[in-house]
């Protein structure tokens, strides 16, 4: 009996693929799930800052015949091109994602999401990557005042949309993914209230607050089909649930007192995956929005498929479908 095709076997079969940040959560996820024998990819090249992380990484992978790894700086345009020759898809996860640490280091912030991101950008060029898929968030849409995290993921975005102008003529492209709040990822709640839980208190900063929430699988498979899909300039945002923060709190410490805090410098009580200004150019494409740029003076093939958004629509956790602590409890069951 003849063999499926498998159409990540076509896409990736013998590809040579480079993560940015790929000691972090994000990129050691898509790591485990690219190195897998039905990707059949032939090179695997990361780069990141701390050599302990990466030793950390290559035991967990335990493929050093197929993983590169380049202990470096996004900063480091010369060192992204030597890292990055060879590499055909680029996913760049690196970046400071603590809306409270790039309050507190405004100019690390701007040097490494905007200026590291640019060098990213310009080192896939001259290395000649076919496809870049730059990893954004809901924060970098109408960035609340104060939230710098979010303002420089959003000149990421407008940057990465804008920089195919500058490979019209040759081959690399760029396009974004824009997700919510990882479930359990580094530096998120979820940690945060399974160590409060063991002290008896949880803190949350306002009743009504609500985030969308993604699996880390669900993270991961939307970024490779993201990169599948894209031509050039397209912002690409899933179908995501939502869920009060007091909604999570319940499900991960049932009955444990809760403190309200406040609301931080930076945060939205809600947060805003789509805009009415983004509606008009946006497609459902069923497994994910697709925002086309404003103007696409470097040409290219036309965008094909899915169907409108409502004009005036906007896309926010306020509205989106809301998890219920069972279904909550079934997406941390892996950390609670």
């Amino acid at each position: 009996m003849a063999e499926l095709v498998n159409m990540n076997n076509i896409f990736w079969r013998g590809a040579c693929v480079g993560i940015t940040g790929i000691t972090g959560s994000l990129g050691t996820a898509l790591s485990k799930e690219l190195l897998r024998p039905e990707y059949n990819i032939s090179r695997l090249v990361g780069i990141s800052r701390k050599w302990q992380d990466q030793d950390r990484l290559r035991k967990e992978l335990g493929d050093n015949d197929r993983l590169r790894l380049f202990i470096g700086d996004i900063r480091d345009i010369d060192r992204l091109r030597l890292a990055l020759d060879g590499v055909e898809y680029l996913v760049h996860a690196a970046a400071i994602k603590s809306v409270p640490a790039c309050w507190y280091n405004p100019t690390e912030a701007v040097s490494i999401n905007g200026q590291g991101t640019i060098n990213v950008l310009q080192a896939a060029r001259d290395a000649g990557v076919k496809r870049v898929i730059v990893i954004s968030s809901d924060k970098a849409v109408a960035p609340a005042s104060g939230n710098l995290y979010g303002a420089t993921k959003a000149v990421c975005e407008s940057v990465t949309v804008s920089y195919n102008n500058y490979s019209a003529s040759r081959q690399t492209r760029y396009a974004v993914a824009r997700y919510g709040n990882v479930v359990g990822s580094s530096g998120s709640v979820v940690p945060l209230f399974i160590n409060q839980r063991e002290n008896g208190k949880l803190t949350i900063t306002h009743p009504k607050m609500t985030r969308f929430w993604i699996t880390m699988s669900e993270a991961v498979h939307f970024v490779i089909q993201s990169m599948e899909s894209m031509l050039g300039g397209e912002i690409f945002v899933p179908h995501l649930p939502s869920s009060r923060i007091t909604t999570l709190a319940s499900a991960i410490a049932p009955g444990l007192e809760i403190e309200t805090i406040g609301i931080r410098p930076g945060e939205k009580l809600h947060e805003v995956m789509l805009t009415p200004d983004e509606a008009p150019r946006t497609k459902d494409l069923g497994w994910a929005y697709r925002v086309e740029p404003q103007e696409r003076t470097w040409g290219g093939l036309p965008y094909i498929g899915g169907s409108p958004v409502p004009a005036d629509w906007v896309y926010s956790s306020a509205s989106a479908t809301r998890l219920g602590e069972d279904e909550l409890r079934g997406m941390l069951s892996k950390f609670v």
